[in-house]
């Protein structure tokens, strides 16, 4: 019989107490297969969409190419003339590179939207194990050399660009800023990464711990494993791939990490946040005791889930919107 890590319990009372009213079933990525993904990943497809927020926000979707789509989230007006120009979030959706999609309508973004006074743009990456590395990665540089080239019409402003993401699609954004700064693309801001999945070794405490809560041990190596194929945990994983082996993350965009205390991600996140202020990498790093992974989400209402969404307003904020320093007087 499995034991349940006691580290990994949720103990924050407000989480706990809703995943306790779910039905089992409701997180069972740990009884995935490779060979169950695509039907699995299609039943949860047909699942209704969340409502959006009332505002005036519109959004569209755009094809990229034949392979990539993106859905653009834009404030009344957006596009009108350079001089509106705003800032952008690029964000990557999740599901552990193998589910998830950036066509299904985020209330999160258009929240965003309205409150930042910003462009989202969302990207539709090819998923594994029908599309493993590094096609999500290329259809994620993609997207985000369409928006920087599309940045006039999108009302966009090319220098105020920051990539985000959750769970994988942190662990992409990660990989993301790497690839952008060796190939001398787009340049962006921030990087935003929230509870990112970044290590297919599992070396660390909590990645081994059983029993966590929304998504476990089993969700990742399979996630891993679709992603990577036979070398996930092997020498032979670059960077760009596992974002936590990149040898040098120098000169890349300053960065807030946020991770629950429950979540089997945690040590990972704060070892990538360490090493980036250890390569002079302007890093905030947020903890959240006792949370799971996808918290914030999963029961907004939370006083913790309160907090962390403040925050990563905040952090987008500082990044869209710099305060400029006051000339000096005469």
């Amino acid at each position: 019989m499995r034991v349940t890590d006691p580290r990994a319990r949720v103990h924050d009372p407000d989480i706990a107490a809703v995943l306790a009213e779910l039905p089992p079933d409701t997180f069972d990525f740990d009884k995935w297969t490779l060979a169950t993904i695509p039907a699995r990943r299609a039943a949860r497809a047909r699942l209704p969409e969340p409502p959006l927020p009332a505002t005036t926000t519109v959004f569209r979707d755009e094809s990229v190419d034949d392979l990539v789509r993106v859905r653009v989230y834009t404030p009344p007006g957006a596009g009108a003339s350079p001089s509106a120009a705003r800032p952008c979030v690029y964000w990557i959706h999740g599901g552990g590179y193998i589910s998830g999609s950036a066509l299904t309508a985020d209330a999160r973004l258009s929240r965003w939207v309205e409150v930042l006074d910003c462009v989202v743009v969302s990207v539709e990456y090819r998923l594994a194990p029908e599309h493993p590395y590094p096609h999500p990665l290329l259809d994620c540089y993609a997207g985000l050399e369409w928006t920087v080239e599309h940045a006039e019409r999108l009302g966009i402003d090319r220098e105020r660009v920051v990539v985000a993401g959750s769970s994988a699609g942190a662990g992409l954004a990660a990989a993301l800023t790497l690839f952008a700064r060796d190939r001398g693309g787009p340049s962006l801001v921030h990087q935003l990464l929230i509870y990112p999945m970044l290590d297919d070794r599992q070396t660390t405490p909590s990645s081994r711990w059983d029993g966590a809560a929304v998504w476990g041990r089993a969700a990742t190596t399979l996630g891993w494993r679709a992603y990577l194929g036979p070398k996930a945990g092997g020498a032979d994983v670059p960077g760009y791939a596992a974002p936590a082996r990149a040898d040098d993350l120098t000169g890349l965009p300053p960065a807030c990490v946020l991770v629950g205390g429950a979540d089997l991600f945690r040590d990972e996140s704060v070892a990538y946040a360490t090493r980036l202020l250890a390569a002079g990498v302007d890093t905030a790093l947020h903890l959240y005791p006792g949370a799971p992974h996808g918290f914030e989400v999963l029961v907004p209402a939370a006083d913790v889930s309160r907090r962390c969404d403040a925050e990563i307003t905040s952090a987008l904020r500082r990044a869209l919107h710099p305060v400029r320093e006051a000339s000096p007087r005469p």
